[in-house]
């Protein structure tokens, strides 16, 4: 039956994106499940891998789809959280427990491919080679991206430093502070463990990596949905689904609007994370101060200097310093 290009179903889905996301980052690629599912239905898909299913928030709405469809999803990650692995216990997902770049070397080519693990340009890069060796041409699966856009497009960063060979890991910052514009790190911004130094350059970023496959190979496609860090899709121009695919991206393919709500979404995020890191900075300030005020109420010395200042004062002896008595200490403290 031929493809019948519908409007994008725009009903609630049954999904929490925030369920593993408790500081609201829209970090997952659920946040986009709606055009990700209208994707997978017009390239016809019955097999799917996921890579770097985490904690299952985007594996489970996969699993739905295809109970619905008739189509069988992998999940790829070599440390599921609980959550993943109880769902591979109630369905027919099936987990593989390794790193992409093991697991894509052996398991069936799919129809499509999510990629979502490691960002960074040897690993995303790794990942999209290995793909394109077992599936030339049109026989290339439909492959979507999360991360191609800010911060990842243009910096890596890392789970595991030590999985990165040196001369394709960038000069690290560990506790990494992220801002938008900001091309190198700052105190404040998204926290990432360990994160690239510096924004652009060679070999660096999830984007760079996807444009540099897209570019050694001919006849592939490439959108970019400036939503929720970015979502990347990637197809060859001569298969049967091309223009079904491209019907359905066509109205979000590097958006104007949709690319400015992102922006104002990231600054805003980052700008929350940076006033929470001068906020907790004060507070640890404060307790400094008030531990200090509290062990100078218990100074003997201080006591002494007290008893001393009010004596001078009675008799009369100038002095240039003002009288601080322990009153005046306890009534700066907190009670």
């Amino acid at each position: 039956m031929p493809y019948t290009h519908r409007p994008l179903d725009r009903s609630p889905l049954n999904i929490d994106p925030y369920a593993n996301d408790p500081g609201h980052w829209g970090a997952s690629l659920v946040n986009v499940a709606e055009i990700m599912l209208a994707c997978l239905d017009a390239a016809g898909a019955k097999s799917v891998t996921e890579v770097g299913a985490y904690a299952g928030d985007l594996t489970g709405l996969l699993v739905r789809w295809a109970e619905g469809s008739g189509a069988r999803v992998t999940a790829v990650d070599p440390a599921p959280r609980r959550p993943l692995e109880r769902l591979e216990e109630e369905s027919g997902l099936e987990l593989v427990r390794q790193t992409s770049h093991d697991a894509l070397r052996q398991v069936p080519m799919p129809d499509a491919v999510v990629l979502d693990g490691d960002h960074n340009y040897y690993t995303v890069s790794g990942e999209l080679r290995l793909i394109g060796e077992r599936a030339q041409g049109k026989d290339l699966p439909l492959i979507l991206m999360h991360d191609v856009c800010w911060p990842h497009a243009r910096r890596d960063t890392y789970f595991d430093p030590d999985q990165v060979p040196d001369e394709y890991r960038q000069p690290i910052v560990e506790g990494a502070g992220l801002f938008p514009g900001e091309p190198g790190v700052r105190t404040g911004g998204l926290p990432y463990k360990w994160a690239a130094g510096r924004e652009g350059g060679d070999r660096n970023g999830v984007l760079t990596a996807v444009e540099e496959f897209v570019a050694s190979r001919d006849g592939l496609r490439l959108v970019v949905v400036p939503a929720f860090f970015g979502l990347g899709v990637i197809w060859h121009g001569d298969v049967g689904y091309a223009k079904n695919v491209k019907q359905v991206l066509a109205p979000w393919d590097d958006d104007p609007v949709v690319e400015r709500l992102e922006a104002n979404r990231v600054l805003h995020l980052a700008s929350s994370h940076f006033h929470l890191t001068e906020a907790n900075a004060l507070r640890e300030q404060k307790a400094r101060q008030e531990a200090v005020l509290r062990r100078l109420l218990e100074s003997s010395a201080f006591s002494v200097a007290e008893r001393l200042s009010r004596l001078r004062q009675r008799l009369g002896i100038a002095t240039e310093q003002s009288v601080v008595s322990k009153a005046d200490v306890r009534g700066v403290l907190p009670d």
